[in-house]
């Protein structure tokens, strides 16, 4: 288990500011957040998001994070521009199309100098909202060729899609893993692959081990965004705190399929005002159980029996036994 590594989303260190910085005036700053995210028992990892916290030079901030404690992970790109609303890689209008890409190499290069060997693309703003809005073929191309371009331009950096079914565009140009694991294919790239968000999951009503497990099977899982949620919008709830049977299938699949990466939070304490340091404790405590829980479903032959004959009641029972054992 000290092997581990466990990251969280450096903005849900703006939470409760007000508290934490009594004589705070604004929001606080990047280097404040990465502070207070030090503070965190058991966190070893920051993903950070480019270009949103470039707020000052790498130098300070590496140095800043190492003062901390912590590390980076990954990089996650953000195409929060106006001029990217109606698309970033599919953006109708080449020239700012070419400037999202060239946006995302310069996230690759950062990443670099912050020691990371992964990028995540959220591509949020790539879909449509509208019936005749969009050239269906025309704006897939564009995403999975502007995708491939990223690949290759560093084949040293995993390059890693995070699906998303919508919001803040209507309908997503990947909104699943069938349309991700399609793209991966036809970019065919060896560095690409995807990141799971489990809200994401449950929200494009997939089932989260299930999803896993056709990931490894035709692609690579680089990435996991572990959090909670009831399926109707991105709640980003704290892992296991809505669907821990879930959770827990969801985490034994990915070690039986062999992930070595970073369990990620990408919760969201700051929407409820929550005290994030208590919050991502939480969840790496909730993790830490289920992983010991998987330890025993883990070459178990009457699990793994129950399973071959998919005897339902068999296999609950047995997981009953496990998760609820005095």
């Amino acid at each position: 288990m000290s092997e581990l590594k466990f990251a969280t989303r450096l903005n849900s260190f703006a939470s409760g500011a007000n508290l934490y910085w009594p004589d705070l005036q604004g929001k606080p700053s990047v280097l404040q957040m990465i502070a207070r995210a030090g503070k965190v028992k058991g966190l070893t990892h920051l993903d950070l998001n480019y270009p949103q916290h470039m707020t000052t030079d790498i130098k300070t901030m590496r140095q800043a994070i190492e003062d901390a404690g912590l590390a980076v992970n990954g990089m996650q790109m953000r195409w929060d521009a106006p001029q990217f609303k109606i698309g970033a890689f599919t953006n109708p209008n080449p020239a700012i199309r070419r400037e999202a890409i060239e946006l995302t190499k310069r996230g690759i290069d950062a990443g670099r100098e912050f020691g990371s060997t992964l990028m995540t693309l959220w591509m949020g703003q790539d879909g449509f909202d509208y019936c005749f809005q969009a050239d269906y073929k025309k704006i897939w191309e564009d995403a999975v060729s502007a995708v491939r371009e990223i690949a290759e331009y560093a084949p040293d950096v995993d390059v890693s899609i995070e699906y998303k079914p919508n919001e803040p565009r209507a309908y997503s140009i990947f909104p699943n893993a069938t349309t991700c694991l399609l793209a991966v294919e036809e970019a065919g790239c060896p560095n690409l692959g995807i990141t799971l968000d489990f809200a994401h999951v449950l929200f494009a009503n997939e089932i989260p081990a299930y999803a896993a497990a056709m990931v490894a099977r035709r692609s690579r899982l680089l990435g996991l965004d572990l959090n909670d949620g009831w399926g109707k919008r991105d709640d980003g709830l704290m892992a296991g705190s809505v669907n821990p049977r879930a959770t827990l299938e969801f985490l034994w699949q990915m070690q039986r399929d062999g992930y070595k990466g970073a369990y990620y939070f990408d919760t969201f304490p700051d929407a409820s005002g929550l005290d994030p340091i208590r919050e991502a404790e939480t969840n790496i405590t909730t993790v830490l159980h289920l992983l010991k829980l998987c330890e025993k479903l883990h070459d178990n032959p009457a699990l793994l029996d129950a399973i071959s004959r998919q005897d339902a009641v068999a296999s609950q029972q047995i997981v009953n036994d496990i998760m609820f054992a005095k």
